[in-house]
């Protein structure tokens, strides 16, 4: 386990101060670590790395290893069963994100202090990932749903703190936040920034872009 880890508390901290988590799904190792130290250039302070990337509890260690003392929250994703959360914990972890509810995974993210964000995607399953002790609940899949369902589910579970994950810009982000997003999962607006024209610096730039939009969203200053 990384020796230089955040605490629990400044972990979240440092979500809810950005009101972002990118999300790293991308096909090789050496293009994941790129756009991480781009997007970390950007302002990005919470990344999951998704364990569908090759070598992605390396990439979690060299991560951990060179950013935890500065900050930055370095998660893994797609953490299916406990089994994989204690490993990814293992490899450095300090978030451990699910697209369900596993409470597997749940356990063994509360037992080691690490954030967990667990999906759902009806009610019930917003109040039972709640119950089974998750921290923040990942609204999945949004594609399907908008800004527009957050806000109607967060009529009645006005407590849940609710991260939407999927598709989000500058363009839309601030639809999310009215609806009542605690915080937006980042995708390929700024992971994929550079495939066009090989400068991670695209990257950096997209990641600025986004913490900028969130922050106005939010009537908040610039992140820096």
């Amino acid at each position: 386990m990384c020796v230089n880890m955040l605490t629990k508390f400044e972990a979240l901290r440092a979500i809810h101060d950005t009101g972002a988590v990118l999300i790293i799904r991308l096909d090789s190792e050496e293009e994941a670590l790129a756009v991480s130290h781009a997007a970390i250039a950007g302002g990005i302070r919470a990344l999951e790395i998704t364990l569908s990337v090759p070598g992605a509890k390396r990439i979690i260690t060299k991560l951990s290893e060179e950013y935890a003392s500065q900050g930055i929250v370095i998660g893994a994703g797609t953490v299916l069963d406990a089994q994989s959360a204690f490993a990814c914990v293992d490899a450095g972890a300090q978030m451990l994100v699910s697209p369900n509810l596993d409470p597997g995974m749940l356990n063994v993210a509360n037992r080691y202090q690490a954030v967990s964000i667990s999906g759902a995607f009806t009610p019930t399953e917003v109040v039972d990932t709640l119950s089974a002790g998750a921290d923040i609940v990942k609204l999945f899949p949004t594609e399907i749903s908008g800004p527009g369902y957050l806000k109607t589910v967060r009529a009645p579970l006005a407590q849940a703190p609710i991260l939407p994950a999927g598709s989000a810009n500058p363009d839309n982000v601030g639809e999310w936040i009215a609806a009542g997003a605690a915080a937006i999962g980042i995708g390929s607006y700024v992971t994929k920034a550079a495939k066009a024209s090989g400068d991670y610096n695209d990257v950096t730039i997209a990641a600025r872009a986004m913490l900028e939009a969130i922050s106005a969203a939010r009537g908040l200053g610039v992140q820096g």
